[in-house]
């Protein structure tokens, strides 16, 4: 039953250490229970101003369309109008009960289809780029963001069914997709470091160092060397020991608010099915639908590689075992993750902790769902960690997100300088997406210039028009 249920062969494997290897990989990944609440919470209220008539209209259209109910629209009077809708934040407790179920059904997916030893839950980096380049910096509202992750999702499916992936994949160089995962973990630390109040907003240059000596920020250091030492000593479940460490830190200094260890799981009818369905057909969903999908796309792909070179999992011609049915549980579990009202759900490069211990089987990720189910009822332990805690686990993610720089051909300037302004446009601009468009218009446009036609496929060509249009007309 094992065996065709999780590909298990007693021969190979045992039990015993597929459960360890299991509860190991939850241990290195459960801190997005705590981190994924707290990034959501940043999403800033989106008001809608008009007059009486426009905010009823208004209403009317998002109530029948489904994307609100009433309780979700707050209708109150302003100065120079007389009446406001303001789209409600996501609940942090709705949050983190779709996170875990999001985690759950899709390891569940990766144990059952795939029968491979890889944990999901939504993806850091994309849930960064849904919160604040979609919602914050581009204006638009949570709806129309898990409308993205949720289309995001059935486009994997379909192309991971025709294999369309694979033109896909051929036509981005491997440069490229080294910066964009390295840009990526730039911005994520650069969040990490915002939130905590290590590095704040100044006049003259823009950014500066915060007030470290005391406050989030001195906490955020000291979780900083606490993790950081932990993760060095190869401490298993470092970062989820190191959050924890910060948070009862944070009690004394009257940073951490304490709101108890157990419940029952919230509720997460506030943001399930939640879908903004008047802008499927604009460029502007377009637009983001397929960053989040390149992004995703691309971070898959690293993960499977990389795990499962070091598991050992590759054939003598360097293929993977069954990854197209993995990356079927990877798509499944993305648009499962949007119907709950999360952000992508994504393979994490933390597997390679399990994989380490000799989880080989999809028993290995049966364990990690688990565990996540466990810890639903832990939901106030979760969400008394504050922003200070998080924070040295996103800087540190950054940080691992960085090793692919070491891949890319700097001695190529048509390589390496598309792959710079990738990588450094992401934090600057404060935008994945950004990194991405400007990174392909500059290597379509450098390579073009060189005469360096045979290094451009047609669908680059597509992409950089494409993008060269969003940036002239939008």
């Amino acid at each position: 039953m094992l065996n065709k249920l999780f590909g298990f062969d007693s021969k190979k494997h045992k039990i015993r250490t597929e459960i360890l290897a299991g509860i190991t990989t939850f241990l290195t990944m459960s801190y997005i229970l705590a981190v994924n609440p707290s990034i959501f919470k940043d999403i800033k209220e989106k008001e809608i101003q008009s007059d009486n008539v426009a905010v009823v209209e208004e209403m009317s259209f998002y109530v029948q369309e489904g994307t609100v109910n009433m309780q979700d629209v707050v209708v109150g009077e302003t100065e120079n109008n007389p009446a406001v809708i303001k789209n409600a934040r996501m609940p942090e407790g709705a949050v983190f009960t779709a996170t875990a179920l999001a985690a759950i059904i899709g390891t569940l997916a990766m144990a059952f289809i795939a029968k491979m030893p890889f944990g999901l839950a939504p993806g850091m980096g994309l849930n960064a780029f849904f919160v604040y380049t979609v919602c914050n910096l581009m204006g638009y509202s949570w709806q129309f963001a898990l409308t993205a992750v949720f289309i995001e999702g059935l486009l994997f499916i379909l192309l991971t069914i025709t294999n369309v992936r694979e033109a896909i994949v051929n036509a981005i160089t491997k440069n490229l997709r080294y910066a964009i995962g390295a840009g990526i973990g730039l911005f994520i630390a650069f969040v990490g470091m915002r939130n905590a109040g290590i590095i704040v907003s100044e006049g003259s240059t823009l950014v500066a160092l915060g007030d470290i000596t005391s406050g989030s920020a001195h906490l955020a250091l000291v979780g900083l060397f606490i993790t950081g030492t932990l993760y060095a000593l190869n401490i298993k479940g470092a970062m989820l020991i190191g959050i924890l460490v910060t948070t009862l830190i944070g009690i004394p200094m009257g940073i951490t608010e304490f709101k108890g260890v157990m419940s029952a799981p919230e509720s997460i009818e506030p943001i399930f099915c939640k879908f903004e369905w008047k802008s499927i057909f604009s460029f502007e969903m377009l637009m983001v639908v397929f960053t989040f999908l390149f992004i995703d796309m691309f971070g898959t792909i690293g993960t499977f590689i990389g795990v499962s070179t070091k598991a050992k999992m590759v054939d003598e011609n360097g293929n993977i075992p069954r990854l197209k049915q993995a990356f079927m549980a990877d798509a499944i579990a993305t648009t499962a993750g949007a119907v709950l009202g999360t952000s992508t759900t994504a393979t994490y490069v933390e597997s390679a902790a399990g994989v380490v211990q000799g989880g080989r089987t999809g028993l290995t990720a049966f364990a990690i769902a688990c565990c996540f189910a466990i810890a639903m009822f832990f939901s106030p332990l979760f969400l008394s960690v504050p922003a200070a805690a998080t924070a040295p686990v996103l800087i540190i993610v950054g940080m691992l997100m960085l090793e692919p720089v070491r891949n890319i051909d700097f001695d190529d300037a048509t390589e390496a300088i598309p792959s710079f302004i990738t990588l450094i446009i992401m934090p600057l601009a404060y935008s994945v997406a950004a990194g991405v468009m400007l990174g392909m218009i500059s290597y379509v446009v450098i390579n073009l210039f060189c005469g360096k036609f045979k290094k451009l496929t047609p669908m680059m060509y597509i992409l950089a028009v494409l993008f060269l249009l969003k940036y002239i007309f939008m």
